[in-house]
């Protein structure tokens, strides 16, 4: 699946937070990216009040992170706040996640066929090179490389398009794919790597409708996923 989401680490470290008052904005960010992918994924289910001190302890940071993200993701419409009560996770719908899988594979499909045309030589190397740093990490079932290597894969593939803008956008929608439950997934790691061995021959040929495909797949691949696990654990009844 493609992403531009930097993976969040397991655990925030309260030290990193008190280096600077932009770190403490970049903190908060951190925070409503762990909060964000758990109520995609479905580990926060519908309904779950999310504690400002039992998240801030889980996290290891301070509240003042941990309600700022609670006031980013009130805004993107994912929790809201109770009065006594505090924040609580809003249901999730099959819809939202065909509009989030719909938006990403618009942007990235655009962004695929303007690589094709512009990559040079070096940086499908620079391609070939993350790809095999991605199965190495899924050789070694190592989760937090599996994410770190497939976002600089798709970093690099979408910067070599000159289309920063766009990409951005890309960047900015794709922050709702729960990396690391599809990081964690054996067969999607296998598949990935694949793909991005299919992708990166097709960028070799210059075939712009094979790579178009290829990034199509990543999105229908990755909504099936996420779509058979959120049936799995029940949260639309």
């Amino acid at each position: 699946m493609t992403s531009l989401r930097e993976p969040a680490p397991a655990r925030l470290s309260a030290q990193r937070e008190a280096r600077l008052p932009l770190r403490r904005a970049q903190l908060s960010d951190e925070v409503a990216g762990h909060l964000r992918a758990a109520i995609m994924s479905g580990s926060l289910r519908p309904g779950t009040f999310i504690r400002l001190d039992e998240t801030a302890a889980k996290l290891g940071v301070s509240v003042t992170p941990v309600r700022e993200a609670l006031l980013k993701l009130r805004g993107e419409g994912m929790v809201q706040l109770e009065p006594h009560r505090g924040h609580v996770v809003l249901p999730l719908s099959r819809q939202d996640i065909d509009d989030i899988f719909w938006l990403q594979a618009t942007i990235a499909k655009e962004l695929a066929a303007t690589a094709t045309e512009h990559i040079t030589d070096a940086e499908i190397d620079d391609l070939e090179r993350a790809a095999e740093a991605m199965a190495a990490a899924v050789a070694a079932a190592d989760a937090d490389a599996i994410a770190a290597t497939e976002f600089a894969f798709h970093r690099a593939f979408n910067q070599a398009t000159g289309r920063i803008k766009l990409a951005w956008f890309l960047l900015h929608v794709a922050r709702y794919m729960p990396l690391m439950m599809y990081a964690a997934d054996p067969e999607w790691g296998a598949a990935a790597v694949d793909n991005h061995r299919s992708l990166i021959a097709a960028l070799r040929r210059r075939d712009a409708a094979a790579v178009v495909e290829l990034t199509n797949w990543q999105f229908t691949d990755g909504a099936r996923r996420l779509t058979e696990r959120l049936d799995s654990s029940g949260i639309w009844g």
